[in-house]
Formats: structure tokens, C-alpha cells, sequence
């Protein structure tokens, strides 16, 4: 028997199984990234973003087609990570749009939510370019409105689309000449495939296990035997994630770590950018719960009697004690930042490591982002900061062509403040901008300033490969040293200060006057006190400016203007 429309049950498990398919496959579509750099991260992205409104998608209960469209545009939207997940996060607010007052969708309403899908996608990218996911979004949206005009059933209709899809796909190295040298299809492309087959998946009956996202559910729950619990000092297995509010440094780490092991064992505590992930065996949860809220909000909260007593109360109480103080930290907060003179201007900027955030904030930054290459922050990272600076204008430096878009896109978002993003690509573009700031020039000069100056540095990275491949006519090796450029792979080679030199001689022309180089957190001081030394015997008419940047994954970032 034909299925002629999709109900809002039946689409919110199409959604849940499209997100879990990407999430299992967002490996393999990093794979597919041109550079083979350590931080090709499409797929990474896509998924990040997509999950982001799987989890508020599971967590309702009854929802309306208008819920369900509200939870998948707003989670997904706050949750975009890089280009891909920014253009995913628009392609799926243009379909819910489409749909979010309907009660069934037939064939010409999910052709309908397909075209909008793919209108809203390209507008939101200044200049669309072709061979990538933009182009898949536009053979879905027109293979939709094909088949809506041939057949209701979507038992053939969904099937028709997806293969034309995967047509398309593999299309796009003919239409990217980067991509056919690298031997790829495009990485976006291939994500958003993997989004309608789960959803096809979860249509046709295919049973797929949601446990990655349901709420709830997590890692570390331990279970005992009734002899066990007779053993057990401590009788309470206690989680939560701390999203800090300031850097949590080493020495709070220690700090926690030690108030920890007053109260408890058993202690994990694990700090990866601007999140803290705590464990611990407690007989009073309620203690290292509030300790915890001196540094942060506190989310996934999880308590487990492993003696299996009175385990709603303390639960109940944890919660209760938290929100109390979460309530009492955000008033005493808004307070202090309430009596804070407003400034005209002001500046957050994302970056990659311990020294550049040192420049930054010396530089005069107001809120600095970590994460850049190795993990790119989401819409809602950005909303978060610009709400923390207190300013009636606030500049955002992304620093990263992949997050350039997330930045707009929070902009977007805001009404109380001017936002302006200065579309700086690379780290060193950033701290061009930030040092051309003039506090006593009017708004629009200093955006004006800002744009002109950054157009005059040249960036050269320096990584290593992670697979083999053939692009910007250079044979790569997996562990070959690369030397990147602005527009591409500028050296190769097998020593790293050998290939940094190399790429250097390409950016400097007649015109260069300064060099600045930034070494990451593999290279020893002395490392980089050799090769430093090096750049200035082979430049001596250039100023050489060096600094410790400790960013991850990149031996060298240099700037050359």
C-alpha cells in the first residue's frame, strides 16, 4: 500500500535517524576534506550541528508539527559549527519553515520545504559556489519537484530523490577542479546525503538505536551487587559537566581536584577548553555540586545511589540547591555588570592557544573564544560572548574562514547591540585588526580601518598530513610536512623548519617589511629560537617579530606584511 504524508511522529523519528547516520559516518566524511589537514572537520561540524537539535528533537514528548519545526531550526541554528554546519543549520530552517503549519506532508509539501530548504541556504552565503553542498541541497529541491508532479507515494518518491542526489554527488569533482585532483567528492555534499538516507532509513521501518541521543543517558552510571554495596564508602556516583565562566587554569584544577578528595573518590576531572567534565564517589553530592558552582554553570547534572537509597530526594535537593545558586551567581552577576560603565566599542576573538590568547587579551580583547582550527565554535558560543561584553558595539574577529559564517549568523540573532564581523581568515589577520583599533575613531572608521589592513597580510601555516592525496599539483604523503598558504599548499617536505622556510620564500616579495612567527605547543623554546634565528639570517632587512602561540596541530603561523 502507497504512504502518501508524513506525520509529526514519523518526521521527528526521520530527523533523530538522520542525525544519528551522520554522526556515525562523520569520520569517514572528514575523510573527504581537500587538505589533508589534522583538522579537516566537515563532517565533525555536521554532526555537532545537527546534534545539537537532535537532543532538544528528543527531548519533547507530544510534540505539534510547530514544535517539532521549532526545535529542529532552533537547535540546529545555535549549534552551527564552521561553514558546513552553518549552511546545514540554514537548510534545515528553510524546510521546517516550510512545513512547521502543516499536520501531514505529502509529496508536494515536502517538494515545497525542499525548495525553500536550499533558497534560504543560498542566501545565506555571500557567494555560493558550485561542486559543493549547495549544489546537492539544489538536485534534492529540484528531483523533489520532479517527482511531486509524477507520484504521491513517497515510498517511490524519497528513493527517486536520494538517488539523484548521490548523481549529483558525484558530479561535484566536475564542477570543483580541487576536488577532482584530490580525488574527492565534496565533503558537505556527502554529509547531507548521509541526513536523508538515515531519515529514509527510519521511513522504510529500518530500526536504528537512538541511545546517543536520547536525554538522559551517559557514560560512567556504575552499577554494584548487593556485597558490593556492604564495601562502599562513598554511596554516591555524581556527574556534571561545569561551563566555565572564566579560564579554568591549572591551578584550579589542582584546587577542585584536592576539595574533591576531601569528599569523596574516585574523581575524574577533565577540563578541555570552556567545559569541565567532574567524577566523583561522594556521600554528599550536594557539596561538590556547590563547590562547582563557583567556577561555572553546571548541565548534565547526574546523580546515582550505588546503595540505592533515598535516591530521588538527594537528586531532588541536588537540583533544587544548584538552581537556587545558578539563580543567586546570574543575579550577582547581571548586577556587577549592570553597574559597569557601557563602553562604545569592544572585541571578541577566537583563538587557537595559550600565547595568542595572551595577545589578544593584552591587545585589549574582551571576550576570546578557544578553538579555531581544532574545534570550531557554534552560534550559540558566539551569543554567549557578544552577551558578555559590555558594549553597545562589539567587533567579532573569527580569525578562521570556517568560522566567518557562525559569526554572521549570531549576528543575525542579536537586537540590543551593533555586532560587526571583520571576516579575518587566519589568526595573524586578527591581530592586524586588533592592533589597527582606534578607541577615539567613530565605529565606522574603525571597521573601515580594519578591513583595509587586514588585506595586506599574507599567512602561512605550517602541519602535518593525514592521508595521501594529490592537490595544488603537489604528490602528499601521509606525515609529509605541509606548508599552507592563503590559497593553498604552498610547500612539502619531510622537516618542518626546512618546509617552513620554504613557504616563507613564497610569501615575501619586495614589498614585505615584517615577519611575524608564532610557534605552537610542539615546538621547544630553543626549536623556535634556532629557526627564528635562521629567518632573520636569511632576511636581514625585515623586521622578525617572534612570540609562543601553544596552538595545537600547526608547528608555525607565521604573517608576513
Amino acid at each position: 500500500m502507497a504512504t502518501k504524508s508524513i506525520n509529526v511522529k514519523m518526521l521527528a523519528k526521520m530527523f533523530l535517524a538522520g542525525a544519528h547516520n551522520i554522526e556515525a559516518k562523520k569520520e569517514m566524511i572528514n575523510e573527504l576534506n581537500v587538505f589533508p589537514v589534522p583538522d579537516g572537520d566537515t563532517g565533525t561540524n555536521m554532526s555537532l550541528t545537527i546534534m545539537a537539535a537532535a537532543k532538544e528533537v528528543a527531548a519533547l514528548e507530544e510534540p505539534t508539527m510547530k514544535d517539532l519545526a521549532k526545535a529542529i531550526s532552533s537547535g540546529s541554528l545555535r549549534g552551527a559549527r564552521g561553514n558546513s554546519g552553518v549552511i546545514l543549520s540554514q537548510l534545515l530552517r528553510g524546510f521546517t519553515k516550510s512545513i512547521r503549519e502543516e499536520k501531514q506532508i505529502d509529496a508536494a509539501g515536502l517538494a515545497a520545504a525542499c525548495g525553500r530548504a536550499r533558497d534560504t541556504a543560498y542566501k545565506a552565503v555571500m557567494k555560493p559556489k558550485e561542486g559543493t553542498i549547495l549544489t546537492v541541497a539544489s538536485g534534492i529541491a529540484e528531483k523533489a519537484a520532479e517527482m511531486s508532479q509524477e507520484t504521491d507515494d513517497l515510498e517511490v518518491f524519497i528513493p527517486a530523490v536520494i538517488q539523484y542526489a548521490e548523481e549529483v554527488l558525484a558530479k561535484t569533482p566536475d564542477m570543483l577542479p580541487v576536488l577532482k585532483e584530490a580525488g574527492v567528492v565534496d565533503s558537505g555534499g556527502q554529509g547531507l546525503l548521509e541526513v536523508i538516507r538515515g531519515a529514509y532509513d527510519a521511513f522504510s521501518g529500518k530500526e536504528v538505536d537512538y541511545s546517543e541521543i536520547k536525554p538522559g543517558t551517559g557514560a560512567g552510571t556504575v552499577k554494584v551487587t548487593p556485597q558490593e554495596e556492604a564495601d562502599i564508602k562513598f554511596g554516591y556516583c555524581t556527574e556534571f559537566i561545569i561551563l566555565t565562566e572564566k579560564e579554568f587554569t591549572e591551578e584550579d584544577e589542582k584546587e577542585f581536584k584536592a576539595y574533591l578528595s576531601s569528599i569523596g573518590d574516585s574523581i575524574v576531572c577533565v577540563a578541555d577548553d570552556e567545559v569541565v567534565k567532574i567524577h566523583v564517589h561522594t556521600n554528599d553530592p550536594g557539596l561538590a555540586i556547590q563547590k562547582a558552582l563557583g567556577y561555572g554553570q553546571l548541565s548534565r547534572m547526574k546523580i546515582d545511589n550505588m546503595r540505592e537509597e533515598h535516591q530521588e530526594k538527594l537528586i531532588r535537593d541536588a537540583e533544587k540547591l544548584a538552581k537556587e545558586q545558578e539563580a543567586k551567581e546570574k543575579e550577582l552577576k547581571e548586577e556587577k555588570r549592570s553597574a559597569e560603565p557601557r563602553k562604545a566599542m569592544g572585541f571578541i576573538t577566537v583563538s587557537i592557544g595559550e600565547g595568542i590568547n595572551g595577545i589578544f587579551g593584552e591587545l585589549g580583547a574582551d571576550y576570546i573564544i578557544e578553538g579555531g582550527q581544532t574545534m570550531n565554535p557554534s552560534t550559540e558560543d558566539m551569543l554567549n560572548a557578544i552577551d558578555q561584553v559590555n558594549a553597545d558595539t562589539v567587533f567579532i574577529l573569527p580569525n578562521n574562514k570556517n568560522i566567518v559564517l557562525a559569526a554572521n549568523q549570531a549576528k543575525a540573532l542579536v537586537e540590543d547591540k551593533e555586532i560587526i564581523v571583520i571576516p579575518t581568515k587566519t589568526v595573524p589577520q586578527g591581530i592586524t585588526a586588533i592592533i589597527n583599533f582606534m578607541a577615539d575613531a567613530d565605529v565606522k572608521t574603525n571597521e573601515e580601518t580594519m578591513l583595509e589592513e587586514i588585506k595586506h597580510v599574507k599567512t602561512g601555516q605550517v602541519t602535518y598530513a593525514v592521508r595521501d592525496t594529490h592537490i595544488d599539483d603537489k604528490e602528499i604523503h601521509e606525515g609529509d610536512i605541509m606548508g599552507i598558504g592563503d590559497k593553498g599548499i604552498l610547500a612539502v617536505g619531510s622537516h618542518v623548519e626546512e618546509t617552513a622556510l620554504e613557504l616563507l620564500n613564497a610569501l615575501v616579495d619586495e614589498d614585505s617589511e615584517l615577519i611575524s612567527i608564532y610557534y605552537g605547543e610542539e615546538v621547544s623554546e630553543k626549536d623556535a629560537e634556532k629557526f627564528i634565528a635562521r629567518i632573520e639570517e636569511a632576511y636581514p632587512d625585515m623586521d622578525v617579530d617572534a612570540h609562543f602561540g601553544g596552538q595545537p596541530i600547526y608547528y608555525y603561523v607565521m604573517a608576513v606584511e
